[in-house]
């Protein structure tokens, strides 16, 4: 079944060269800009995790990771889905201080991903992580949090727009982040769906950060899956935007402070997922020997779409698509990367 859309009318703002000129100066100027607002350093990230170790990230707890074994170390691998347990492991070995963090330039294989306008099975994101003091893990330093992350959006789409002024055609991106939890948008509108609830919300509050994810709201179901042993489900949320070119909400990241010893135990009680104790990386955050962090991950082919009004992901990436999906781009004059 297709689920790739068009919208009638749509033309994009930049030509396939000026496209491709655009991904390379947003990418240079929006990790600068996050790292030196957060005090993160770039390190070198990996492909893909021995799959003992528990450090892949395991998403709604249903995707498939691409496997193989590595003969010579006698090892079994995964390509990560994200590195959302490895980036706190690495704080810890590279001995980070308290203020301090990291981001990487990740590249994943979601297999299972359903194919869309914003989905692909190739995922690009800056990961980053920070450690953080006990007094920090708090609604007020999650939230100041979001808005550094969002005026670095906001300053990086300024510079693209001096460069590249066809892009002033878009709508800007609003500055003022508003703040409601999942609880907040099922009691408004307990009928409608999840996504239904955020397009209601974000179209009114262009800029959103929904808290809460992860754990039962008041009906019984979460509003959206999010894996145990990462993000604490009371401290964590998604930064949406309202996109024009798409006319609905748009996920541009996911983030969080993440599990406490205390909190891990009881999500991974709650999930269902006691076996993981026994993973390295959970021994070693039980037992409180990681530092305490907060970290996200944020889209490089999603902010690329938006900032650029760009209607398909595959219009600043290259993947692979479903003969449906290429018809339907082709048809629409979309030229697919």
């Amino acid at each position: 079944m297709l689920k790739t859309t068009i919208p009638a009318g749509y033309a994009p703002c930049l030509n396939l060269y000026d496209t491709q000129k655009a991904i390379g100066l947003l990418k240079r100027l929006f990790e600068d800009t996050l790292g030196g607002a957060l005090h993160l350093r770039r390190v070198s990230a990996p492909l893909f995790v021995e799959a003992a170790t528990g450090l892949n990230d395991d998403l709604n707890g249903v995707e498939r990771a691409v496997s193989f074994d590595i003969p010579c170390a006698g090892r079994d691998a995964q390509v990560v889905h994200s590195l959302a347990k490895w980036k706190r492991m690495a704080l810890y070995r590279y001995q980070f201080p308290v203020g301090e963090g990291l981001y990487t330039d990740m590249n994943a294989i979601r297999r299972d991903e359903e194919l869309d306008n914003l989905h692909s099975v190739y995922v690009d994101q800056w990961d980053w992580e920070k450690v953080i003091a006990p007094r920090d893990r708090t609604v007020e330093y999650l939230q100041e949090t979001v808005r550094t992350i969002v005026k670095a959006m906001c300053e990086t789409e300024q510079t693209l727009r001096s460069v590249f002024p066809q892009l002033t055609a878009l709508p800007r991106l609003s500055p003022e982040v508003s703040f409601v939890t999942t609880q907040e948008l099922e009691d408004r509108w307990p009928a409608l769906s999840p996504k239904e609830r955020e397009d209601a919300w974000v179209k009114d509050h262009p800029t959103t950060f929904l808290m809460g994810i992860g754990g039962a709201l008041k009906s019984g179901k979460p509003h959206d899956g999010r894996a145990p042993d990462y993000d604490d489900w009371t401290l964590n949320g998604d930064i949406l935007v309202w996109n024009s070119v798409l006319g609905r909400a748009f996920e541009v990241s996911s983030m969080g402070i993440r599990v406490s010893p205390e909190s891990l135990d009881r999500q991974l009680t709650i999930a269902g997922c006691d076996q993981r104790r026994s993973l390295t990386f959970h021994k070693l955050l039980l037992e409180g020997t990681l530092p305490l962090t907060i970290g996200g991950g944020i889209g490089q082919s999603r902010l690329c779409m938006l900032l650029l009004g760009k209607a398909h992901i595959g219009e600043v990436q290259a993947s692979v698509w479903d003969d449906q999906t290429l018809e339907a781009c082709r048809d629409a004059g979309v030229i697919l990367l």
